[in-house]
């Protein structure tokens, strides 16, 4: 069975972002841009033709007072209670993580570029992912409660990288990139020179190599919506 994928792109204008997640996911993909006020129907289940959500990465933090935010959010609770399973990457970790009763803060500063993170014990999501493991990182908000019932499922310096609650898995780190993304974000950061250089030249062959086992996390979550058999409470409003 090929499932059939929502993936609400939250990124502001031209992103590699919808380019990414294409690739990464083996499944047929319908993309809604958020931001330009694109959000998939909520209409009865029996009419509910998404296998899965996938949300991605974006500009904004996800307390800022937009009307594709506060909509999204409605959305992806009636999503959330259908038991529809969902996967939030970076913004999407701490959109689904604020939506569902967590809170979210600014650190004050970024995490950028190739890190270390922790996983903690086992779950569906990281199967083939070593328990220390590479990603690249690049944000400046964080979870600062996850929702009630949540585990974290992987952890750093700078706080959660991952959790799961009910069917809604959120990693903060970007399992997504490529190099050339990675080098087109870290280009595109209002920051000093020197601390732009310095993320540059963390970004190696080896590097890169070393972050590529987090792409397991797409054929996880697939292998998670094609087994999982969804309650398929009333979605409509």
């Amino acid at each position: 069975m090929t499932p059939t994928i929502a993936v609400l792109d939250a990124s502001l204008g031209d992103t590699p972002a919808e380019r990414n997640l294409r690739r990464e996911l083996d499944a047929e993909i319908d993309v809604f841009k958020l931001s330009e006020g694109q959000v998939p129907p909520v209409v009865s289940a029996g009419d509910w033709r998404y296998d899965g959500v996938v949300i991605s990465g974006s500009q904004t933090s996800v307390y800022d007072d937009h009307d594709w935010i506060h909509e999204t959010t409605e959305w992806i609770r009636r999503v959330h209670v259908a038991d529809v399973p969902t996967l939030g990457v970076c913004w999407g970790h701490q959109f689904l993580a604020q939506a569902l009763g967590g809170r979210i803060v600014d650190m004050g500063e970024y995490e950028l570029g190739y890190r270390t993170i922790t996983r903690l014990g086992e779950d569906r999501l990281f199967e083939e992912i070593p328990q220390r493991f590479t990603a690249f990182e690049t944000h400046s908000d964080r979870v600062a409660e996850l929702p009630s019932g949540a585990v974290t499922l992987a952890q750093n310096d700078f706080g959660v990288q991952a959790f799961r609650v009910g069917r809604a898995y959120g990693v903060q780190f970007h399992p997504e990139y490529d190099r050339e993304t990675a080098e087109w974000v870290t280009r595109n950061k209002d920051l000093p020179d020197d601390r732009i250089q310095a993320v540059l030249d963390g970004i190696t062959d080896e590097t890169v190599a070393d972050a590529d086992a987090t792409k397991h996390v797409f054929d996880n979550f697939l292998n998670i919506v094609k087994t999982h058999q969804p309650e398929r409470k009333e979605m409509c409003l």
